[in-house]
This record gives structure tokens, sequence and C-alpha cells, in this order.
């Protein structure tokens, strides 16, 4: 892929990505660039991923084809405006944050950008990450394309409606959180059923990365997949029964449209 990549800002996030796209060889470490703010962070990029570096947000822009927005919500403005004036002129700027949307970016450069709004998952930093995205109307199709290449190259990508942004993070960008903690609680199951607990978390962890996989490669419905594993009078009824009464399915919902909302009032905000 041709172009240079620009990173303003370089937390875990970021470098999640930079390193899918390295590792996919997508890009080579001379078409990547970053800034932030501590030179102790970018020493620690620099050592890893033999990148260009700089505490310079400015030299970033000017040099990015694809210029990633990689840092909180607040700083948005700020870091806009420090940039908007030496940013090439068709170069797509790529947002990372809850709640920033595409009118926020235009109205904050004062102009008609290219902007790509993505909500990526920290599954990305062992190149299973799922993100979503949606474009301004400026973004050409081909551009697209390379935009959810960069994207694919450390997980998987859908382009959605913008209208529909505020739902992600409750389905991909915050729910790894909630299998972490499905994870630990089938661990202490097990642990009290006297399994140990480092093989208890690789038993459960590997269960559900099985079954994630099965649901992606057979293309069967989830609760016929749940259907096949239950049989009659056994055991696994018996404990999908009991998630019920307990209100399993309820509960991860409810959780859901309390993220939404919270997500919704980020973007308000």
């Amino acid at each position: 892929m041709n172009g240079q990549v620009g990173f303003i800002g370089c937390g875990k996030m970021a470098q999640a990505m930079i390193q899918g796209m390295l590792t996919s060889g997508i890009l080579s470490p001379e078409q990547i660039i970053v800034s932030a703010r501590t030179e102790e962070t970018l020493i620690s990029v620099k050592d890893q991923f033999h990148i260009k570096t700089s505490t310079n947000n400015e030299m970033v822009a000017r040099d990015a084809d694809y210029l990633f927005l990689a840092v909180k919500p607040d700083l948005y403005t700020e870091v806009i405006n420090e940039v908007k004036n030496v940013m090439k002129e068709d170069a797509i700027v790529i947002t990372i944050a809850a709640g920033i949307s595409l009118d926020f970016i235009e109205k904050t450069f004062g102009r008609r950008v290219k902007v790509v709004r993505s909500m990526p998952n920290t599954p990305s930093l062992v190149g299973e990450g799922m993100s979503a995205l949606c474009a301004s109307n400026s973004v050409h199709s081909d551009e697209m394309i390379d935009v959810i290449r960069l994207f694919e190259s450390f997980g998987k990508a859908e382009v959605i409606e913008e209208k529909l942004m505020d739902a992600i993070p409750a389905i991909s960008g915050s729910s790894p959180a909630y299998v972490y903690m499905f994870i630990e609680a089938m661990a202490d199951g097990a642990v009290i059923q006297g399994i140990p607990r480092e093989k208890a978390y690789k038993l459960a962890a590997q269960a559900v990365l099985g079954a994630a996989k099965m649901v992606l490669e057979t293309g069967l419905h989830p609760g016929e997949l749940k259907d096949n594993v239950c049989t009659p009078g056994g055991a696994t009824i018996q404990a999908v029964a009991e998630l019920e009464k307990h209100g399993f399915r309820s509960s991860v919902i409810s959780a859901m449209e309390r993220c939404t909302k919270k997500s919704v009032e980020l973007s308000k905000g």
C-alpha cells in the first residue's frame, strides 16, 4: 500500500494498530510516523517498531496521507487547531475516539475534509480486532478500500451508517470487558470444582474462542449452535436453564443499553 500513515497520539490502541499494519506487511516502518507528548513513549515505540517519531504534531500532519487522531476525545479540538493549516489538502483524517462525529471534525477544521470515523477494540493487540467505520461523503470509494485494508491488518472491519456508531461500543468496543468477566466467572466455577486457576483460565478462554469461531465460520445461528450442545436431559441444558433463571440474556441486553446511553451522552457532549 502506498502513502504515509501518521498517528497523533501513540497509546496502547495506536500501538496495537501499528503492530498489525507492520506485521501484516501492508506498510513498512518507513511509511509510519507518530507523535506523542512524552519522550518515554516515543523511545519505546521507536525501539519496538523502528518507525519515525516526533513530539511535533505538525510534522506528523505535514507528512501523513492517512492521519489517525489517537488522542482522548477532549483533546480533539486542541489537536485539530494545531494541525489544520499544515495538513495535506487531500489527507484522510481517521478518528478512533467515542463520541467524535464527522460533523464535529469538519466544523472544527472549518472546512470540508475527508474524514473516517472508527471504533476499534482492544483485541486489535492480538490481531483479532473488530472495527466499525463510517466516512464523510468526500472520501472516495477507492480511498475507503485502502482505509479498510489498514483496519483489516489487525482484525476485521465493517462499514456502517454513522447513526449506528453510538451503538458500536456496546456490541464490539466495550464488549470484550463483558467477555473477560464471563471467562473469569467460568474460571471461578472451575476452581470451585478443584481445577487449578491457570488451567481454568485456559480452558474457559479457549472455549470462548472456539465458540466464537463456530459462529463466524459455520454461518449457523447462535441458537442452533447452542441447541447442538444441549442433549435432552443432559448437563448443558441444565446449565442453560439456570442461566436463564437468573436473567443471563436480559442482563447482557440491559448492560448494552446502558453502554449505548452513555455513548450517546458522550457524543452530545
